[in-house]
């Protein structure tokens, strides 16, 4: 099966956002900084990337300056001086090799443990003490303490533009703790910031304005959001387009650039039961129309099982059928962006490869890839 992928290699501008082609390298935690310090070896990773023609790199998770953001020593911080000064390098590598990149800024929230690394003693935090519905792990936040999470992402953001970062990422998907704020399995606050859908995502709208207003009007934002999470694969924030409208709404509102809408499988349709076309919408599609942002898609683009199958050990290429499908998402413009995982994990010239047509070239992922920086 032969596929036309020139839609892919198609430019992209936001602003002063301009992007070669619409292929993201989605954000995954890599685990190669050691002491929250990435090194020569992770700028010379997202490089490889760059000069193989990926348009956009959002980097792994990096965690915001807060005691209890993060549950692992070798995750990156984006604060301090060593971190900063690493994450100036990998800039610089990435500039150096044509591409542009974007820091994820993460917290974990309540999957972290009293104990974890880096800071043994920090407690979890989260909007309600809930790691998952009726799991208590800690004491709500105070209004205080919420104050200073949204300056902790600030801070980075400040950082960021600083460093020649191209925009910067929030992670809000996967039941960490802007997720936690979201749903409202973990979200049982009775202040503001607790609620119905709309009020859940003030949260996250109060980050994005503060970012906005730590950088500049023209510095661009992502937020990257989901329905599933991590403690419950079927769970919903929005079971209908109402529903995922007025969520969105205060969010775009607060002043985000472009949504990065975070499926298990992308070529799934969000809400099947309604009408025509429509019923072929997925999250990023849906996204798009209800808010006029640019959005990202992604879910397992570039294998040819769901996901979550890799940790099985499942090796996997990319299936034609959801190739041409992808093709159609952009072409029609349904979708602007298209963010690739596991696959440029394993081959860091999956994004040449794909625009040369070497589909039978590319070097399947295995779970054994995460044990090494190709």
């Amino acid at each position: 099966m032969t596929v036309d992928t020139s839609a892919l290699f198609s430019p992209f501008q936001l602003g002063p956002l301009a992007l070669r082609n619409r292929i993201v390298m989605a954000p995954m935690t890599r685990s190669f900084s050691p002491d929250g310090v990435p090194t020569p070896e992770v700028a010379a990773y997202y490089r490889r990337r760059a000069e193989n023609q990926v348009g956009l790199i959002i980097s792994e998770g990096t965690l915001v300056p807060h005691p209890a953001a993060g549950n692992d020593p070798k995750v990156p911080a984006f604060h301090g001086s060593a971190a900063l000064n690493g994450w100036a390098h990998v800039v610089a590598e990435v500039h150096a090799g044509g591409g542009r990149i974007m820091p994820q800024l993460w917290h974990v929230g309540s999957m972290r443990r009293k104990g974890d690394l880096p800071n043994v003693e920090a407690p979890p935090v989260a909007p309600s003490g809930l790691l998952k519905p009726g799991k208590v792990v800690t004491e709500p936040l105070d209004a205080h303490e919420i104050e200073n999470l949204i300056a902790a992402y600030a801070h980075s953001a400040a950082r960021a533009r600083e460093l020649g970062f191209d925009g910067i990422e929030i992670h809000g998907a996967h039941g960490y703790l802007i997720d936690q704020f979201f749903w409202s399995g973990t979200n049982q606050r009775a202040d503001s910031f607790g609620g119905g859908i709309a009020d859940r995502a003030r949260f996250a709208a109060e980050i994005v304005k503060a970012c906005r207003a730590a950088t500049s009007p023209d510095f661009p934002i992502v937020l990257r959001f989901s329905q599933w999470k991590q403690q419950d694969f079927g769970a919903k924030l929005a079971r209908t387009p109402a529903e995922l409208g007025e969520f969105l709404q205060p969010l775009a509102d607060a002043g985000v650039d472009i949504f990065h809408c975070s499926t298990r499988r992308f070529w799934e349709p969000e809400f099947a039961s309604e009408p025509g076309e429509l019923g072929q919408l997925n999250l990023a599609g849906w996204t798009k129309k209800l808010t006029a942002r640019p959005s990202i898609t992604v879910g397992s683009i570039g294998l040819d099982t769901d996901f979550i199958e890799t940790f099985r050990g499942t090796g996997a290429a990319i299936a034609p059928e959801h190739l041409q499908r992808l093709v159609q998402m952009i072409s029609s413009g349904a979708v602007d962006l298209a963010a690739v995982g596991r696959a440029l994990i394993s081959d860091p010239a999956w994004t040449v490869k794909l625009r040369e047509g070497r589909l039978n070239e590319m070097v399947p992922y295995t779970k054994e890839a995460l044990t090494q920086l190709q």
